[in-house]
């Protein structure tokens, strides 16, 4: 349904996370992005970045921010982030 891109600071940020929870999160962002309505799993961010219609999911402790870019046909599913929750929302 989604094409999954991550960003290079979302490519850092699953780096720096210990490998079982990094492949978990991968594992569920390719879960979201085979669903039809993305959008019932996901909640809107409000004052992310500017001009630039932001969402989350929301894995376990852990926090994806992405945005959804029309592409033709194809719609681009780009990760922005992965974060624990404590840090996620201090940008």
């Amino acid at each position: 349904m989604y094409k999954l891109l991550y960003t290079q600071p979302a490519k850092i940020d699953l780096k720096r996370l210990d490998k079982p929870i990094a492949k978990r999160i991968h594992k569920k962002l390719l879960f979201y992005s085979n669903q039809y309505n993305i959008f019932s799993f996901a909640k809107p961010l409000e004052n992310y970045i500017p001009r630039v219609k932001c969402y989350r999911f929301r894995i376990g402790d852990y926090r994806a921010i992405f945005t959804i870019e029309p592409d033709g046909c194809i719609q681009i599913l780009m990760i922005l982030g992965v974060k624990h929750r404590k840090d996620v929302y201090l940008r």
